[in-house]
């Protein structure tokens, strides 16, 4: 089918913004984000966020990791990741630097083995590559209106496991040692499973879209055979070039992305070069199925609490 999803911007809207792609994306005019803004500001800053899935907004110099974190408590409620460590100094911080190979160059969507998973990130370019290092993002609403009907129908009915304890090394074989041993021990040293449904209802804009990306392990009632084609293919129809916008980073640059209707990578393109970029997750909902059921914690000792706070 047709899709619907086509990104211009909303006529409507007090914020100067230019689409970036023909489905996702739009670049923030004249705006210096902190604290101190307006309220229907911000009210502006969802509302576009929800049109747009990925709002861009370059040369953010103002912000340091205290005005990126007061900001993310304005615009939403921070959540640090459930077992990474922030950084040194600050609330909920996670520091993404390429020096300890914490580069996320594969699809997937952040957190999402946990049952309430962040609803937005807002990612600060700290030290940024010559060349390279790009970030793509891809719209997961428009993959799914665009799927052919038998494929929908099927997704429909589909529930996936998603967890923290994936085969690293078998993803990512160019990985060090260090890295995957990081993996094992920091990334994974608590591990969580989560059921959710492979479609989800946005619960602002009402939109449909596929919930994958790289921490699903498996669908449920299929086999691994099974469940690692299966995932391809709808993967393979998230990842249709007209779904993805890509990013060329400058030091400043500050980027929001929805979290419930996108999946993003970066690009590993970049060499010896040091990347840094620092971001902040705002706490989501937990996500329900086109029948009405809601994503569940396999593992409830790990994610009790994670669960009791999206009440």
């Amino acid at each position: 089918m047709t899709t619907q999803f086509i990104n211009t911007p909303n006529p409507a809207s007090p914020l100067a913004i230019t689409p970036v792609a023909g489905r996702i994306g739009g670049e923030v005019h004249g705006i210096a984000l902190s604290a101190d803004l307006a309220p229907e500001t911000y009210d502006a800053l969802h509302a576009a966020l929800a049109r747009h899935k990925v709002l861009f907004f370059r040369d953010q110099h103002q912000l340091d990791d205290a005005g990126q974190e007061a900001f993310a408590a304005r615009f939403g409620d921070p959540v640090s990741h459930p077992t990474v460590p922030v950084r040194q100094g600050t609330q909920h911080i996670l520091d993404l630097d390429s020096t300890d190979g914490r580069a996320a160059n594969s699809w997937h969507t952040d957190v999402t083995f946990v049952p309430a998973y962040p609803a937005a990130s807002i990612l600060r370019g700290v030290t940024i590559p010559e060349a390279g290092g790009d970030t793509q993002w891809a719209n997961t609403a428009a993959a799914y209106d665009a799927l052919p009907e038998p494929l929908r129908v099927l997704a429909d009915t589909l529930w996936a496991v998603h967890s923290n304890a994936y085969d690293y090394a078998a993803l990512r074989p160019e990985s060090s040692a260090e890295r995957i041993r990081y993996q094992r021990e920091v990334f994974a040293r608590v591990v969580h499973e989560t059921e959710h449904p492979v479609v989800r209802v946005h619960p602002v804009t009402g939109e449909r879209t596929l919930l994958l990306g790289h921490f699903v392990q498996r669908f449920v009632g299929l086999g691994q055979a099974d469940s690692l084609a299966l995932f391809q293919i709808l993967q393979n129809h998230i990842l249709q070039p007209e779904n993805i916008v890509r990013w060329r980073w400058r030091e400043g640059d500050v980027v929001i992305w929805d979290n419930r209707a996108t999946q993003h990578r970066a690009t590993a393109d970049f060499g010896l070069q040091r990347r840094t970029v620092r971001r902040v997750t705002i706490a989501g909902d937990v996500p329900v199925s086109i029948d009405g059921r809601r994503s569940r914690a396999i593992r409830p000792e790990a994610d009790e609490a994670l669960l009791e706070a999206a009440e």
